[in-house]
C-alpha cells in the first residue's frame, strides 16, 4: 500500500434531529443545563428543519490518523432553507479522498444545491486532481460557476452561493473558500483561521471590484453595487463581472490539527473563532460538537440558516 494514500476503513453515517435524546458529553460548557428547553423550542418551531449526522474513517500517510466528522444544519429563524452541506469520501485515481463543504445560498437555494450536486464530482473528475490539487481546485471552481450560469439563463431571479470546502488527501488538508462561510482549525486549543471572509469592505476585495468597474457602498452593511454583502460567490450573474468564484486556498499538514470547523455565517455572525473552538474542544464526538455549535448560535440570536461541519483528527 502506498503510504501517501487516504484509506477508508469504515463509514458510520447517521441522521438524527437535534431534539433527539442523545446526551451531550459531560465536558460541554455549563450552558448544557439549558440544552433541553432550547431543543424543545427548536423542535416546536420546525421539527423537520434541523438534522445532524456523521461518520468516521482513517487516513494513512506518514502516520496513521483516524478522523471523524459530524454535521448539523438548521433553518433557524429564516422562512426557507438556503444552506447545503456535503460530506463525501471517494476513490480518485486509486487514492481515497475526503471532501467536506458548506454552501450558503442567497436569493434562493438553487446555487447552493447545484454546488452540493456538482462541485466535488467535477473536482474528482479533473485529470490533475491528485498531482496538482490546487490548480485543479481553481479551474474546477471557475468551470462549475460557468456551467451553473449557463444552466441559469432562463431564470428571472438571480441567485448565488458561498462555498467553504476542505479536501483531505494523504497528510494534506486543502481549504478552498469563496464567500463568507468560514473554516477554522484548532491547534492545541488555539483557533487558527484557514479562510478569510470575502466581504466587500476588505481592502483588497474593494480594490479588485473598483478596478473591474464596480462599486461598494453602505446599505445597512457594505454591499457590492449596493446589493450583495459578499464579494465572491458562485452564481450572481448580474454582478459576475465583480463577484467572482475564484477561491482562496490554504494548505495545512494534518499533523497537529485537532479539528476543523466549517460553517455558514449564520454561526460566525454570533460566535467568534476563539469561542467556537473553546466551546467544542473537549467534545470528542464530532456530531455532538456540530450540534453544540448550532444550538449556541441559535441561543445567541442568529437570524440566519445555520450549518456546521466538524472534522476531528486523532493522530497516532
Amino acid at each position: 500500500m502506498n503510504d501517501s494514500k487516504l484509506t477508508k476503513i469504515t463509514i458510520t453515517p447517521t441522521a438524527a434531529a437535534l431534539a433527539d435524546s442523545k446526551a451531550e458529553p459531560s465536558a460541554s460548557s455549563s450552558r448544557d443545563a439549558d440544552a433541553k428547553p432550547l431543543d424543545v423550542m427548536i423542535a416546536a418551531r420546525d421539527p423537520d428543519a434541523l438534522f445532524s449526522g456523521g461518520g468516521m474513517s482513517f487516513l494513512t500517510g506518514s502516520r496513521t490518523a483516524k478522523f471523524s466528522y459530524g454535521y448539523s444544519t438548521f433553518k433557524g429563524k429564516r422562512s426557507s432553507m438556503e444552506d447545503f452541506y456535503e460530506t463525501s469520501l471517494s476513490e480518485v485515481d486509486g487514492q481515497m479522498v475526503a471532501f467536506f463543504g458548506v454552501y450558503d445560498g442567497h436569493g434562493g437555494s438553487r446555487t447552493a444545491e447545484y454546488l452540493k450536486n456538482h462541485l466535488f464530482k467535477n473536482l474528482s473528475s479533473h485529470p490533475d486532481f491528485i498531482k496538482d490539487t490546487k490548480t485543479a481546485v481553481v479551474e474546477v471552481f471557475k468551470k462549475t460557476d460557468e456551467n451553473y450560469l449557463s444552466e441559469e439563463k432562463g431564470q428571472h431571479k438571480d441567485a448565488g452561493s458561498t462555498a467553504s470546502t476542505a479536501v483531505l488527501l494523504g497528510d494534506r488538508l486543502l481549504v478552498a473558500n469563496v464567500g463568507d462561510s468560514r473554516v477554522v482549525a484548532s491547534r492545541a486549543g488555539s483557533a487558527i483561521p484557514l479562510s478569510i471572509d470575502h466581504k466587500p469592505d476588505r481592502s483588497d476585495e474593494r480594490q479588485r471590484i473598483e478596478e473591474a468597474g464596480g462599486f461598494v457602498i453602505w446599505a445597512g452593511t457594505w454591499r457590492v453595487g449596493g446589493v450583495l454583502a459578499v464579494s465572491r460567490a458562485f452564481g450572481d450573474r448580474l454582478l459576475k463581472q465583480y463577484v467572482v468564484a475564484e477561491p482562496e486556498i490554504q494548505e495545512e499538514e494534518i499533523d497537529g490539527v485537532d479539528f476543523i470547523i466549517i460553517a455558514s455565517d449564520g454561526l460566525w455572525n454570533v460566535i467568534s473563532n476563539r469561542d467556537a473552538v473553546a466551546m467544542v474542544e473537549h467534545i470528542t464526538d464530532a456530531e455532538a460538537a456540530s450540534r453544540k455549535l448550532i444550538k449556541e448560535a441559535y441561543a445567541r440570536g442568529s437570524s440566519d440558516n445555520i450549518t456546521c461541519v466538524v472534522v476531528r483528527f486523532e493522530n497516532s
